[in-house]
Parts: C-alpha cells; structure tokens; sequence
C-alpha cells in the first residue's frame, strides 16, 4: 500500500505518436549494405533474431544473403569511393568466413 502513495503523486505522461520522432539513418551506401549483413549475420546463427529473440541458423538463406552482396560488389565496381569499397569487402569477408567456419570447411 505504501508503493501506491509514493506513486499516487507521479503522473507519468504518455508520449503521443505525433511526439515521438523516428530516428532514420542517414542515406549512404553502408545503409544498402547493412540490412543484409544483419540479417545473414543472424541467419548464420551468429546472433538472436531481435524480433523472436532466438538463435536461428539457415545457412541456405545466408548464402542468399552472402550472394546478394557479392552481385551487389559486382554490379559497383569501379563506381564505389574507396572507404565504400573497403566496407563491402570486409562485410562480404567476415561473412564468408563465417559461413565457411559453419560449414566446417575451415575452423579458426
């Protein structure tokens, strides 16, 4: 009973949608880029999936991932600036390593 009066006092204010402002990254190639290297990143079971909060791993889909961003470094080349160019390579790197460490073709 002694909880209920000290927040008898508190009003807590709720936000209005029209308050709450989206936060929206700003429009550069790494926001191409980063979307799918979250998400084969968490379907090489690397991380929790945020929205079941599981450990998920489908290595099929992040091939399929893995893949889009090679077609992506494909389709770029000679376009990208060179900090654009060292990003992609290293994401594409750390994910092919990763998915090559759980295919058990090489162990580090």
């Amino acid at each position: 009973m002694a909880e209920k009066e000290k927040n008898k006092g508190k009003q807590t204010k709720k936000k209005k949608p029209e308050d709450i402002q989206e936060i929206i990254p700003s429009l550069d190639f790494s926001s191409l880029v980063l979307p799918f290297y979250t998400q084969a990143v968490i379907k090489l079971g690397l991380t929790k999936d945020p929205l079941t909060n599981k450990e998920e791993k489908n290595l099929e889909s992040a091939k399929r991932l893995i893949d889009l961003l090679g077609l992506l470094k494909k389709r770029t080349k000679e376009n990208l600036k060179p900090e654009e160019e060292k990003f992609l390579d290293a994401c594409l790197h750390q994910l092919r390593t990763a998915y090559m460490e759980k295919l058990d073709v090489i162990k580090l």
